[in-house]
């Protein structure tokens, strides 16, 4: 089995970590925010977890919804209070 480089894995675990945490501050269960995005909840459940490498057009659609920049998305989460 094939293991993707830990540099790669950290990318999407951050972007994971973005997308649930701007989705959860908007209110949106996961498949009220598929709807949003136009995709699978279970593709979106996927990012979230860090499983899944989108491409930068699934980036696009998910900031659109969100309200943010695709940059936002990858951007190192805000340390918490």
């Amino acid at each position: 089995m094939h293991r993707p480089p830990i540099v790669l894995m950290e990318i999407r675990r951050r972007l994971g970590l973005n997308v649930q945490r701007l989705r959860r501050d908007k209110g949106w269960s996961q498949e009220e925010f598929a709807f949003e995005c136009g995709l699978h909840r279970t593709y979106v459940s996927g990012i979230e977890r860090g499983v899944r490498n989108p491409t930068v057009t699934i980036l696009e659609k998910i900031a659109k919804a969100l309200g943010v920049s695709p940059g936002t998305l990858l951007e190192n989460a805000p340390k918490r209070k």
